[in-house]
């Protein structure tokens, strides 16, 4: 449980916010693992309601101006998360650029002792993670989840409880799981 005080040093002290009137909510979470400010950058007039998080072993998270991430929402990186401008992020929402533990049980396992007894890693291993970009205007919709490696077109629609595994194209709308071309939308 995270207690107030904690909440507000997480909130102000491990992200850099480049721009003006950046709003926070008492919901919102930052989790910089690294203790570096300058890998959670937020642009100006951005709202974030949910939960920011980079890994340890790595990950940078970036969001551009007047943005939005719903209550509920989850952005966790262990490589790079990159979100434009004028973006919309629905509550509950997970993008997620890590599948964050091994694919091999007995690794799994023992990593997962090991981070329970220790702490965040400091080395990666054998996780796998690939960038996220999300491009200017894109709008993601409730309880959709983006996966490791994937792209969002500028203007795209990501509609919602859709699972995105693939590249979304500009100015389309995907929907499903896994999250396939609807429309195109202007």
């Amino acid at each position: 449980i995270v207690r107030q005080h904690e909440r507000d040093l997480m909130n102000h002290h491990l992200h850099k916010v480049t721009g003006k009137s950046v709003h926070f909510y008492p919901e919102t979470i930052v989790s910089n693992q690294q203790n570096k400010p300058e890998n959670i950058v937020i642009g100006e007039q951005t709202h974030v309601r949910g939960t920011l998080l980079i890994f340890k072993y790595g990950g940078k998270i970036t969001i551009g101006n007047h943005c939005y991430v719903g209550d509920g929402s989850r952005i966790w990186s262990g490589d790079a998360v990159t979100i434009g401008n004028h973006v919309l992020i629905a509550h509950n929402v997970n993008i997620i650029d890590t599948q964050a533990h091994e694919l091999h049980a007995e690794e799994r396992n023992k990593r997962y002792v090991d981070l329970i007894e220790n702490g965040p890693w400091e080395q990666k291993g054998n996780i796998v993670s690939k960038p996220i970009v999300i491009h200017d205007k894109a709008w993601i919709s409730f309880n959709a989840i983006i996966l490791k490696g994937v792209t969002i077109g500028e203007g795209a629609i990501v509609a919602a409880g859709s699972v995105v595994t693939k590249d979304v194209a500009p100015y389309t709308m995907v929907a499903g799981n896994p999250a396939k071309f609807i429309k195109n939308v202007s």
